[in-house]
């Protein structure tokens, strides 16, 4: 074929390309849907044109498009990996790691019932064998959620369950290919009736090996990256090889799944990429994969259409009943999914509930489209499937594409709009007001301070201003005259202004680089959090996303035991100056909000709404400003290495800053600029290196000022250290129960912790001690101790702590003096104690 027609046609198709987007936009359908029509009518002209006798003179450009390489690898090979990796790019994998049960559930569990369902049917309504069916089953299972997830985020849906359709749709789409690849693999083999369990048993060995080939593959690259730190062209040509190399490393070297490699990849790199490229290098590469991945997806769509006319040649008419079958089929397996599955992870709080209307949008708009397509046109390319069933594979997937786009496509907006749920609650109102009147206060500043730079006319400054502000006084009046909002509203509203002035503020802080890139991306989805948490309970909510951000996860739970345990010390380490560094950062956050919550919400909301928010902060800056303390006393001089890293980093970019401006006043020139910009880059990587964080020193240091150990010399302190665990415990967790064995005894690095016994209750701090009386004296508890604040414990068992008694008298008169207050006499029990070590 002529290279010039073939660029030709290629160059027309991106001009369709660029006119379905606004006419989608006009019809109010999805883009997926423009484009499939566009494909199919150019595939019915194409035939259409070659077979009729009234012309011949478009017969060349009709053969070029019927003899295009369109083949099931180059959909696969070229366009899948594309697709999927930037959708792994573009997702905020921190907020959707938060729901990642309903998402692995839905999506295994999903495709699962739905090739089941399917197969199953199918097998029952024709006479094609289960493998055939089945295969027909994994093909039809992918679901292209884009059309629901666009127009969920134009009504204001819940962000949450968009995230969680979004990452059910990507993993669906990696274990039905999958599983696809297993079911083509029994049809050509002849095998009729594959055996299930052996077929679910290779599943997972399929997943696991991808995950490991893109897992390598995306830690080589971002190393490569990382060493070409000065040359951001070769990082994004980098990320472009990726996800093919781990494609294709994946299916051709272990057997394994290229889709999941490239899932996994993208994950990596997006989890890894933001901490060890600069913040505008980042940005610039899920810009380029945005433009790639949006080329992808419409040529897969319109060249998989094309295809549509020659595959529906040969239907016949009882393969529009195997069609209906598969559609009820599907529709009955989604179904059970949305209002069978979904309510019971509800039930056991492992997914955020979802209303019905919002579940039968879902169940409507799972359309399907270019993957389903690939998969059935790799069926009708091999020669190894019998005839028929390339026939009938091809047919029912295809069926079934068109149904999906023509019917539920067009109908999805019209069931949004019968279901209501295009329509703004009581509260979405009330915070698109509250909006325009915060953003017309600010637009009031800053059009003062431009009127005043540009010394305009002051009888038009005048006149504009009153003009401008009776049109923010209706603002405002309208936003605090409300009647449908009640009290509890206002203050809901307020909380989700202020974690948006929150998230602006870390916004603005990583454009000037004061804010490490390695943390923007965790403090920006915490900032998420606590709009989504205020969004949807209101103050609890926000309150427990707030505590959220300065609790111990499980992932130091994990750090700690590898650390104790194993003696593997460095995710602890690094776990640790990510606090120290998020903890630092938050305080000098949550300290710009005061103003905002004085300037913008009090005018707005009234002074009790703003008192009260005024409070709610002030609780989270107690909250921060503790968990630092802690970290300071534990890890003493670390916090001032950090402090001392945000302030050169300050000093930079004020520094970068001035010589922008004596630039552009003309004082210097470009290579004068292009060097001074050069030595900051520099610096600024200097700066960029966070010191490192040592916990042997650091807990030999902490040792060192607990005043209960000042009286051990070097050697005892030193075997101490090495017998001493690490435990952190969040606010509200108990540490010990009644009746429990006495084994261990604590010491409180940091925090604070409140013992209870017979009906008493103690508050003990940093540097105090407990279980010390039950250890002594062989009993079971009779004391509950629980955290009141995140807490550092140091933890030693009953053989070492007896044996410190023995050694240490400040340690013996502490011990005395404690079960004194409770009542005990213990010296028989610290001499017995100490003749036994003896």
């Amino acid at each position: 074929m002529d290279i010039v027609l073939i660029l030709t046609i290629l160059a027309a198709l991106f001009v369709v390309i660029g006119m379905a987007e606004p006419l989608a936009a006009r019809l109010r359908v999805p883009f997926g849907v423009i484009l499939a029509v566009i494909g199919i009518l150019i595939g019915v002209s194409a035939i259409f044109f070659l077979r009729t006798d009234l012309t011949d003179a478009l017969d060349p450009v009709a053969e070029a498009i019927m003899q295009l390489p369109i083949r099931s690898n180059v959909f696969i090979y070229v366009f899948l990996p594309t697709l999927l990796f930037q959708v792994t790019l573009g997702m905020n994998l921190r907020r959707m790691l938060d729901d990642w049960v309903p998402i692995i559930v839905l999506a295994v569990v999903a495709v699962i019932v739905a090739t089941l369902s399917v197969g199953y049917a199918l097998h029952w309504a024709s006479a094609l064998p289960l493998a055939a069916c089945l295969l027909v089953g994994a093909i039809v299972s992918t679901t292209d959620p884009s059309a629901v997830v666009g127009i969920f985020r134009s009504i204001s849906a819940p962000r949450r369950l968009a995230r969680i359709i979004e990452g059910e749709s990507l993993l669906n789409d990696a274990a039905a290919i999958a599983l696809f690849g297993l079911f083509m693999g029994f049809v050509m083999l002849g095998v009729p009736d594959p055996a299930l369990g052996d077929t679910f048993t290779r599943f997972p060995i399929l997943i696991a090996g991808g995950a490991l080939v893109g897992w390598f593959a995306a830690r080589i690259a971002v190393w490569l990256m990382a060493m070409f730190s000065e040359y951001e062209l070769a990082q994004i040509s980098i990320s472009v090889a990726l996800p093919y190399l781990a494609f294709i490393g994946a299916e051709q070297s272990i057997g394994a799944s290229g889709v999941i490699a490239v899932v996994v990849a993208g994950m990596t790199l997006n989890l890894t990429a933001p901490g060890r490229l600069p913040p505008q290098t980042w940005a610039n590469m899920r810009e380029v994969w945005g433009l790639l991945a949006h080329w992808a997806g419409a040529l897969i769509f319109i060249l998989a259409a094309l295809l549509i006319p020659r595959l529906l040649e040969d239907v016949r008419a009882d393969d529009f009943l195997l069609i209906g079958v598969v559609v009820l089929a599907a529709i009955a397996a989604r179904a059970v999914i949305l209002f069978g599955l979904l309510p019971t992870l509800t039930v056991l709080r492992l997914s955020p509930a979802v209303e019905r209307s919002y579940r039968t949008a879902i169940l409507w708009g799972g359309l399907r489209g270019a993957v389903t397509l690939a998969l059935a046109l790799a069926v009708t390319e091999s020669f190894r499937v019998p005839l028929e069933i390339k026939r009938v594979v091809g047919i029912l997937a295809t069926g079934f594409t068109l149904f999906t786009l023509i019917v539920q496509g067009t109908t999805l907006r019209w069931l949004i709009s019968r279901l209501r749920l295009d329509q703004l609650s009581p509260l979405d109102k009330a915070l698109s007001r509250q909006v325009i009147a915060v953003a017309l206060q600010t637009v009031r500043e800053d059009v003062a301070k431009t009127t005043e730079n540009y010394e305009l006319n002051h009888d038009i400054v005048r006149a504009e201003a009153v003009r401008f502000g009776e049109r923010l006084e209706a603002a405002v009046k309208t936003a605090e005259d409300n009647p449908e909002v009640a009290d509890r509203d206002r203050i809901t509203l307020g909380l989700i202004a202020l974690a948006g002035a929150e998230r602006d503020t870390i916004l603005a802080r990583v454009r000037e680089r004061t804010l490490s890139a390695r943390l923007a991306e965790q403090v920006l989805s915490d900032a998420g959090r606590l709009i989504e948490s205020a969004r949807s309970s209101g103050r609890s909510g926000y309150q427990q996303a707030a505590r959220r951000v300065v609790s111990f996860g499980r992932g130091f739970r994990w750090a700690v035991f590898l650390h104790n345990r194993l003696g593997i010390s460095f995710p602890l380490a690094r776990l640790m100056a990510d606090r120290f560094e998020l903890l630092l950062s938050q305080r000098l956050i949550l300290r710009d909000l005061g103003g905002f919550i004085d300037s913008r919400i009090r005018r707005i909301h009234g002074r009790r709404v703003a008192e009260l928010l005024n409070e709610l902060l002030a609780r989270r800056v107690e909250m921060v400003e503790t968990a630092l303390e802690g970290l300071r006393l534990q890890y003493p001089g670390y916090a001032e290495e950090l402090e001392r890293r945000f302030i050169r980093r300050t000093a930079l970019r004020l520094e970068e800053r001035e010589y922008a401006a004596i630039r552009e006043d003309g004082l210097i020139g470009s290579e004068i600029y292009t060097a001074l910009m050069q030595g900051i880059a520099r610096r600024r990587a200097a700066a960029e290196d966070r010191p490192p964080l040592d916990l042997a020193l650091q807990r030999i240091e902490l040792v060192k000022r607990f005043p209960l150990f000042a009286d051990l010399d070097a050697p005892v302190r030193k075997r101490l250290v090495r017998a001493l665990r690490t435990r952190y415990v969040n606010a509200g967790d108990h540490i010990l129960r009644k009746d429990s064995p006495s084994r261990r005894v604590f010491f409180i690095a940091s925090g604070a912790v409140e013992l209870q016994a017979a009906g008493q209750t103690w508050r003990l701090g940093r540097g105090e001690m407990f279980g010390q009386l039950g250890v002594l004296m062989q009993k079971p508890r009779r004391t509950e101790a629980r955290a009141i604040v995140p807490s550092t414990l140091l933890v030693l068992d009953e053989t070492r702590f007896r044996r410190l008694v023995k050694r240490s008298p400040i340690l013996r008169e502490t011990v005395r003096k404690s079960a004194e207050k409770r009542g005990i006499t213990l010296d028989q029990s610290l001499s017995d104690s100490a003749q036994a070590d003896s």
